[in-house]
């Protein structure tokens, strides 16, 4: 996969199995990591094995986080980019290559049903604490340090100054004329919540969803979807040249368009938030090093120091206080933005991601 953002195409992905994760990309990007090891290192020794995934987010990683653990610790990071079937394999095998897994809160709710990670001594965590993570980010077994946000990307020059301001505005094509794109579930989850938002559900009353109303919602735009996209780059592209007016978007995706000088701007109201996080693998050769690590990257100012290198929007509230004006008013987690969206239900899609897909290709091809 080549798209960089954190959690991207396979945050979500909810299939179940073995089998069916082997068919997914990683989160984020299969790149090449700043460190690529075969092994994960003796027991007690200086290092920690971690895996994430790479890219420009691993490089941003590197410079954030690892580089000045290290500094601090005395301790190597080495960085594995590995997707989920064959890092799952090695664990149930008794044979982790990686101590510390970066992943979607999702595909850590998976590694649980397979028994693959360590149930975490928070205690050992103190940041969780210090960086006040938000309590519905700490699991038994993992610890969420950051989202992404789906939401509206539009035009500013398409609609004589007006501008939406609801999933409601976004399925107004009489109002807010234009081309529409929505993703696939090859870029990420269907979105369904945003279709249940703009027919007047609250946004606290979202789950369990109501599958069939959604549907008939998504139908009556159907007729106006120019694209469904299934990378991040794409959504930027069609408001670029101006296949599309309205889009839903990655939130950190068009702020190098805005640089560029494109009209163009995002719309956070309805944003579905999905969240990474940290775990331990099950039987991991450097699990005191690991905790060190995970200690070290939820700290408040960590996560803001993250920010710098990469548009991440930390789960630590605390961490928004460390950016700068310009740093915080670009984060969908800033707090004037933060009650604006919603988290995605992750019980729900993991029971109903499947099905959901099924449905969702066969009233694509209409």
């Amino acid at each position: 996969m080549s798209d960089p953002q954190i959690g991207r195409r396979a945050l979500l992905r909810g299939a179940g199995g073995l089998a069916a994760l082997a068919a997914l990309p990683s989160l984020a990007a299969c790149g090449t990591g700043t460190s690529r090891v075969s092994s994960g290192g003796g027991k007690g020794g200086k290092t920690v094995v971690v895996r994430d995934s790479g890219g420009s987010y691993g490089a941003a990683l590197q410079k954030a986080i690892y580089t000045p653990f290290t500094q601090e610790t005395g301790i190597e990071v080495k960085v594995l980019n590995l997707d989920d079937a064959p890092l799952l394999a090695q664990i149930k095998q008794g044979r982790p290559q990686c101590d510390l897994i970066n992943n979607s809160m999702m595909s850590h709710t998976k590694y649980v049903k397979q028994g693959a990670l360590e149930a975490l001594d928070l205690d050992r965590v103190k940041s969780v604490k210090s960086a006040k993570i938000p309590e519905a980010q700490i699991t038994e077994y993992a610890v969420g340090h950051a989202f992404y946000g789906q939401c509206i990307g539009y035009r500013t020059d398409a609609f004589g100054g007006k501008k939406p301001e609801s999933w409601a505005d976004f399925w107004d094509t009489k109002a807010f004329q234009g081309g529409r794109s929505m993703v696939s579930p090859d870029g990420d989850l269907p979105e369904l919540e945003f279709a249940l938002l703009a027919d007047g559900v609250p946004m606290d009353k979202l789950y369990p969803l109501d599958v069939d109303r959604a549907f008939k919602v998504l139908t009556r735009l159907r007729g106006d979807i120019k694209k469904f996209w299934d990378s991040g780059p794409l959504p930027g592209v069609l408001l670029s040249r101006q296949e599309v007016t309205m889009s839903t978007v990655w939130d950190g995706r068009l702020a190098d368009l805005q640089k560029q000088g494109v009209p163009v701007e995002r719309q956070l109201n309805g944003t579905r938030r999905q969240f990474s996080g940290y775990a331990i693998a099950k039987g991991a050769a450097n699990a005191d090093n690991a905790y060190k690590l995970m200690d070290f990257s939820l700290r408040a100012e960590s996560q803001a120091n993250l920010v710098k290198f990469f548009p991440s929007n930390p789960s630590s509230p605390l961490a928004y206080a460390k950016l700068t004006d310009d740093e915080r008013n670009a984060s969908a987690g800033a707090p004037k933005y933060y009650d604006k969206g919603f988290d995605a239900d992750v019980d729900w899609w993991l029971k109903n991601e499947s099905a959901v897909t099924k449905r969702w290709l066969e009233w694509a091809r209409g």
